[in-house]
């Protein structure tokens, strides 16, 4: 039954980053964190591994519909792991209460920019 959950839950959560515009991982950890026990390190950790193929497929669609700057994505891409193999390492080191505040923290922060758009 747990599995029937996660993959329902990882549809509705792909469904509604597609259609709002957020990263997935937004809402994935708090579900993971909230729903499912698991660890915020483990929950985080989850998350960035589910967005390599999904980040893939999105690439491809991109590019194939011409909304796609191939150099200013590669050179992102490549900077974006340096910096999430440093915060990795980082956030493994952190106690898990630590990391959910700071993660909390993000999210408000992202509630308050949507907020000042609309």
């Amino acid at each position: 039954m747990t599995d029937a959950l996660a993959v329902l839950s990882g549809l509705l959560i792909g469904a509604l980053s597609g259609l709002i515009g957020i990263g997935g991982g937004v809402l994935l950890v708090p579900l993971l964190v909230i729903g499912f026990g698991f660890s915020q390190q483990v929950a985080q950790g989850t998350s960035l591994a589910a967005l390599i193929p999904t980040s893939i497929v999105g690439a491809v669609t991109h590019l194939r519909q011409g909304n796609l700057d191939v150099r200013a994505g590669v050179a992102m891409g490549l900077a974006g792991m340096v910096g999430a193999a440093g915060a990795a390492l980082v956030a493994q080191h952190l106690h898990g209460k630590i990391l959910e505040r700071l993660f909390g923290l993000l999210l408000l922060f992202a509630a308050y920019r949507l907020w000042r758009r609309g």
